[in-house]
Order: C-alpha cells, then structure tokens, then sequence
C-alpha cells in the first residue's frame, strides 16, 4: 500500500463494512466509498478469501 494511505483512511473507504467480511465485500464496499483503483486492486489481490476486522484488512494490503 503507499506510504500516503494509512489505516484510518483504508477504513474511511471500507466503512459500514460487517466483519467477518469477504473480500469482495470490501472491494464493492470501497468502490461505493469512492476508494481509488490502486486501494481497490490491492483489495482484489489480497492474500485472504475473508478478513475477521480492521486491522486484518490493514495487514493483508500493506504485506510487501
């Protein structure tokens, strides 16, 4: 993820997301939020099929 999107803006474009939450309801939850393409393709390419909060989301789009 780039170093200008920190964990409170990934949320602002993920918010009214339930979790446990798949990911493609973060990749539709984020593309209603406005999110920008790289945040939505690093969702797409995220290394888990669902993500059980926050901080796991964080994790999964900041992983080198």
């Amino acid at each position: 993820m780039s170093d200008n999107l920190d964990f409170i803006e990934l949320q602002k474009y993920l918010g009214g997301v339930d979790y446990p939450a798949s990911r493609e309801d973060l990749v539709a939850t984020a593309r209603e939020n406005g999110a920008p393409d790289e945040l939505v393709s690093m969702l797409e390419e995220a290394g888990a099929d669902s993500f059980d909060d926050p901080t796991d989301v964080s994790q999964a789009v900041t992983r080198d």
